[in-house]
């Protein structure tokens, strides 16, 4: 049997727990790496609310650490 399944499975559970605790932590800081990516290709965004734009984005952030835990563990037990 080979590892490639296993550790593959591996560095995405960790990317994206990763990345959810980061969005889910630093909100404002994910909110300003987008709009300095949109302006790198011409683009300019501003959310209508802050406020509701960091609220939403810590909630987006949990949703991905959810999500990844539940794929996580249906994975080990659909294919152990």
């Amino acid at each position: 049997m080979s590892l490639f399944p296993l550790i593959a499975f591996g560095i995405i559970l960790a990317v994206s727990l990763i990345i959810g605790f980061f969005i889910f932590l630093k909100p404002h800081l994910a909110i300003e790496i987008q709009k300095r990516f949109y302006a790198r290709i011409n683009w300019r965004i501003e959310p209508v609310s802050l406020t509701k734009e960091i609220r939403n984005t810590s909630i987006m952030g949990l949703f991905i650490i959810i999500a990844t835990f539940f794929s996580a563990v249906y994975i080990l037990i659909r294919f152990k």
